[in-house]
Parts: structure tokens; C-alpha cells; sequence
């Protein structure tokens, strides 16, 4: 509705300053205005104070005559109130007056492409153990927001769950094997092929000392329940699990760095739980010189033959001294040339760096997780620890030769920022993943058969090098014509600097026996990977909605003794709601 012209066009400008001048007086006496604990962004902290801080520094919601009378303010008197309530009007401005800013950090990655068998026929990467991105996403579905396409790192989401893989014996090859294909849930006219690792579970008797250097942020944005807090008990629950053999230090940093507790024998839990209790939060974040002060701890600990390893627990935001990423990989690769790895365990929101948190434990031969719970700090830290801190094969490296004789079209689903050049597989100079106690390691590519009407890439006018009439053909009476690919691995003992290799074939099946005999492993591992797709944009789904990947989850559920199985069923229900745009 168009409102009436007024007659009253002489309203005093120095009303409208009174009002402004009125709105912006300090409180009462008596009233205490407090100030915002994150020092280490002074600027946001001014242009958006903390829910409470506002609470107090604001007068209560306006009436409507009050609302009316701010249409006839001149625009600097508009301008000082809106400046006061922390409120921009200005069109397409999303940002919610009582939110803090978000300043999460993720690194920017495209999904893999289509590969043709005929130019590129063989796929070299990296394993990964990291689980950090599933648990980050379920604490962004929980808060009834979609993460951002960046956080879902497919391979993580796949690899946050167990499964049913056989388990090698002790005193041979450190994991297992496992090859499976079958028809692709969501494209028929594909198959979906699952590599499965299952690492050893050594008696718990074998497992060597460890000597562990907490390093923890107590800087002021780690001064919320879902920070400092949550990481003392988290870390807590850890220490429970470790004798006498065991030693624990503390190192914490903020404006400054230093010991807070020295190298002390795991079973002195009071000690440690004590030297947690008494920390607080306050100060900016520097970081690198805590690194740098936690990994001379652990030199001076270092237990030969043991597990020696910094774990560092932040939210990431380093902004004092090195922050720098190349130079804090580069001292997380110098330190584990001499045995130390580093875990890295993310806690809180709004200002957490993902980036900087798998790429440090990557080049520190460790493991990232993302901590959002006391739940997932047992998952982590006690269910899962042997596999956490012990390492028994590292430099991991997978290589699939797919047959252009029988495999037209592949891709592999995640591991993005793993990927490796085809001659890195055989230099063992080159970094890989590392496993660790009972770990499982799964990977996925969707391949096209030639000629079964599931390729996506048009044909060369001129053809394929491979297909030309100088080319070796398969018959029906060879191996090859029976093999999708030739599957290739290589690692290298915990101890050891020279890799070894496993190679196997992979079988091909009829198409009969392909579209029956999908385990539950590979559902469970398809559904996941599919909500991981779908949180991504979906580009290769082919319509597989989220009830396909709930109904194909729940059918694959299987054994479930933990629960998070269910826990995921729940949060494909929490996606349902959100219309995920693709790039």
C-alpha cells in the first residue's frame, strides 16, 4: 500500500539528532557493560558485539511510534542508528543482526572428473584415515544450516564408518584387501567398485608406551562450552586409557606459549586432570611457536620404539607469529622424519580452520578429526585410540589399472586433495597416508562397462589410440577379457623406508551377478557416499533422491552396536529440508 504524502516536511533536524544523541547514551549507573572476550579480532568484535553485550548496550525493542518517527530521521541521524543496532538495510544483505560472523576456513576443491579409459587408464592417490569432515557436517545439520560444499569431503564421510572387512593375523601384511563391484544404486547402466583395507588389531598387551604432548589453544576464542571446555574433558577420557608406561606433557599457547605440565607417568591421572582443570581461556593465538615448543617437548620424551606424537586441539585460528600454512606443513614434515607425528582435533564454530587442520596432520603423518561432542571424543579418543595413535603401515599409496578392453569410463568418488601422480606410486620419497591399529580404509570409483550404454563422454571422431587397428586385442579365452582393472598397492612398515608392494587383479562378473550380490558393506559405503554427493551438488546421481539414499542406508544398516549407523539415517532426515544448489 502507498503511503500518504505528509504536510509536515519542516521537522526539526535537531530533533532527530536529540533522538540519536538519546539512543547512543551510555547506560544508567549501576549498569555494567560487558565487554567481548574474542581478542583476537578486535574489528569484528566492534562491528558485532556478543548476543549479551548487545543485550545490555541496546534499549528494549522500539515502539511503533518509534518506528515511524526513524522513517523522518535525516539519513545521518538513519545512519546513527542503524550503526548502533548493528544492522545493515541495504538490499541483499543476509546476515541475521544477532549471528556472529562466520570466518570457517575451508579449502576450495572441484570434484574428480570423468576419466576415458582409452587416454588416462590408470588412477593413483593416497589412502586416508581422516574423519574430521562427517563429524563437521552433522554439527552444521544439527544447527539446521548446510554445510558448505567445501566442508564434504566424500572420502571422510566413507571413512568415518567400520566396516566388515577381513582382518589380517598379526606378523604378516600389516592390513588386508578387499575387492568388490556391483551395479551402482543410482545408474544402472554403471558399477560401483569398492577397495577395502582393514589394518591388523594388535592385543592390547603388544601395544607400545606412548609419549603424547597435548598441545592446546587457550586462546580467548576458545572461551565457549563447545571449545576449552569440551576439549579438557575429551582429553580427560584419553588419560584414563594410559598406564604407567605412558607419558603425558601439556603445552598451551595464546599471546604466549608454555609448559604447563612436564612429561608425567600416564597412570598419574589426578595430576594431569588437575593440570586440564586449572586452564582458561584469554589472549590471541600464536600458534606456530606452540608447535614449535610441543614438538621439543616430545624430542625430549621420545620413546624409542613407541608412539610419539603431538596432538593439537584448537579451533585453528592462529593469527600471531607463523601463519603461514607451506611453513607450518613444512614443520610437521620436518618432525616426522624424525618419528613424531601430530593428531589434530578441531573444536568450535564460527572462526574454525578446516584447511589449516587436515593439511597439517596430512604432512605430519597423523590424523584429523572434528571433535562436536563428548560422544565423538570417546569415538575418537577411546573406542577408536589404538588406531588414533598407533601407526602400522604408513605411506600408503592405491594404483588401479583399468582395462580399456572392458572398462569404457571412471571416476573416483573423493579423495580430491589425495591424488597423486602416476609415477609417485613407485617413489618412495613421496608422503602418503598412514594407518593406523584396526583401522578401515575404503574407496569407491563408479566405472562404465564399454558398450552397456553408461558412458557420459562422447567417443573421438578420429577413435581411441587403444582401439586402433594396431592395437592388441583381448579374446574371450584370456585373463584380460576377465578383469576390469589390476589393482596395485604399495607401503611401507611403521618402521621401515622402503615400500612393498601387493598387486591382485580385479574380476569382472556377469551382469546378473552384478546386480545380486552388492554386500551390505558396499550399500553402507554407497549410501554414504551418495549423501556425501548429494551434500555437493549431486551431479553424477542421476536423480537418486535422499529417500533412495535413507531407504538404501537403512537395508544396509547392519550390525550397529554404537549407533552411528542410526545416527546417520537421522541426519539424511535433517537434509531433507535444504535444497542443496549445484555449482
Amino acid at each position: 500500500m502507498t503511503r500518504p504524502r505528509t504536510t509536515t516536511t519542516a521537522f526539526p533536524a535537531a530533533f532527530g539528532l536529540l533522538l540519536v544523541l538519546a539512543a547512543c547514551a551510555p547506560p544508567e549507573a549501576g549498569q555494567a557493560v560487558k565487554t567481548n572476550q574474542n581478542e583476537k579480532h578486535p574489528q569484528a568484535s566492534q562491528s558485532i558485539p556478543e548476543p549479551r553485550q548487545r543485550a545490555e548496550m541496546e534499549p528494549s525493542r522500539p515502539s511503533a511510534d518509534a518506528i515511524k518517527t526513524h522513517q523522518f530521521l535525516s539519513t545521518p541521524a538513519r545512519l546513527g542508528m542503524q550503526a548502533r543496532q548493528s544492522l545493515s538495510l541495504r538490499p541483499g544483505n543476509i546476515q541475521a543482526p544477532d549471528r556472529p560472523v562466520d570466518r570457517e576456513n575451508y579449502a576450495h576443491f572441484l570434484d574428480n572428473p570423468l576419466k576415458r579409459v582409452a587416454k588416462h587408464p590408470v588412477s593413483t592417490f593416497s589412502i586416508d584415515v581422516d574423519t574430521g569432515s562427517y563429524s563437521n557436517v552433522r554439527r552444521m545439520l544439527r544447527e539446521g544450516r548446510l554445510p558448505p560444499q567445501d566442508a564434504v569431503r566424500v572420502e571422510e564421510m566413507i571413512n568415518y564408518f567400520s566396516y566388515d572387512y577381513p582382518v589380517p593375523e598379526a606378523g604378516g601384511t600389516p592390513f588386508s584387501v578387499s575387492v568388490e563391484h556391483a551395479v551402482t544404486p543410482w545408474n544402472p547402466n554403471t558399477r560401483l567398485v569398492q577397495i577395502g583395507i582393514q589394518g591388523y588389531r594388535p592385543n592390547p598387551e603388544t601395544i607400545p608406551a606412548s609419549n603424547l604432548v597435548f598441545l592446546l589453544d587457550v586462546s580467548g576464542s576458545m572461551n565457549s562450552q563447545n571449545k576449552l571446555p569440551l576439549l579438557k574433558n575429551s582429553l580427560k577420557m584419553l588419560t584414563r586409557e594410559l598406564d604407567a608406561d605412558d607419558r603425558i606433557a601439556i603445552v598451551v599457547y595464546a599471546g604466549a606459549t608454555g609448559v604447563v605440565l612436564e612429561s608425567t607417568p600416564g597412570d598419574q591421572h589426578a595430576t594431569i586432570a588437575g593440570a586440564l582443570d586449572r586452564l582458561v581461556a584469554g589472549g590471541r593465538t600464536h600458534g606456530a611457536a606452540g608447535i614449535e615448543l610441543a614438538y621439543a617437548q616430545a624430542d625430549q620424551g621420545f620413546i624409542k620404539g613407541g608412539v610419539n606424537r603431538v596432538i593439537l586441539a584448537t579451533d585453528g585460528d592462529f593469527n600471531v607469529g607463523t601463519v603461514n600454512f607451506e611453513a607450518l606443513k613444512d614443520l610437521a614434515q620436518r618432525k616426522r622424519e624424525t618419528g613424531i607425528a601430530i593428531t589434530t582435533l578441531g573444536f568450535g564454530t564460527g572462526n574454525y580452520n578446516d584447511h589449516l587442520m587436515e593439511q597439517l596432520a596430512n604432512a605430519g603423518n597423523g590424523n584429523y578429526a572434528y571433535i562436536d561432542t563428548l560422544s565423538e571424543a570417546r569415538k575418537v579418543l577411546v573406542d577408536e585410540m589404538n588406531a588414533t595413535l598407533m601407526t602400522i603401515a604408513k605411506d600408503v599409496k592405491i594404483q588401479v589399472e583399468f582395462n580399456p578392453r572392458v572398462v569404457a569410463e571412471y571416476r573416483l568418488i573423493g579423495y580430491e586433495n589425495r591424488l597423486l601422480k602416476r609415477e609417485d606410486f613407485n617413489n618412495d620419497a613421496v608422503d602418503a597416508g598412514d594407518i593406523g591399529a584396526g583401522h578401515t580404509v575404503t574407496a569407491l570409483y563408479e566405472v562404465a562397462l564399454s558398450g552397456t550404454g553408461g558412458e557420459r563422454l562422447d567417443p573421438l571422431r578420429y577413435g581411441d589410440p587403444s582401439t586402433s587397428a594396431h592395437a592388441p586385442r583381448a579374446t574371450a579365452n584370456t585373463d584380460e577379457s576377465r578383469e576390469l582393472g589390476f589393482l596395485r598397492l604399495r607401503y611401507k612398515a611403521s618402521d621401515g623406508e622402503v615400500s612393498q608392494l601387493i598387486e591382485q587383479p580385479i574380476e569382472s562378473t556377469s551382469e546378473r551377478r552384478a546386480e545380486e550380490s552388492m554386500s551390505n558393506n558396499l550399500a553402507f559405503a554407497a549410501s554414504v557416499a551418495a549423501f556425501g554427493q548429494h551434500l555437493r551438488g549431486g551431479t553424477y546421481l542421476e536423480g537418486f533422491s535422499i529417500q533412495d539414499i535413507h531407504d538404501l542406508a537403512s537395508r544396509a544398516r547392519g550390525e550397529d552396536p554404537f549407533g552411528y549407523r542410526g545416527e546417520f539415517l537421522q541426519l539424511i532426515r535433517l537434509a531433507e529440508g535444504f535444497q542443496v544448489v549445484r555449482r
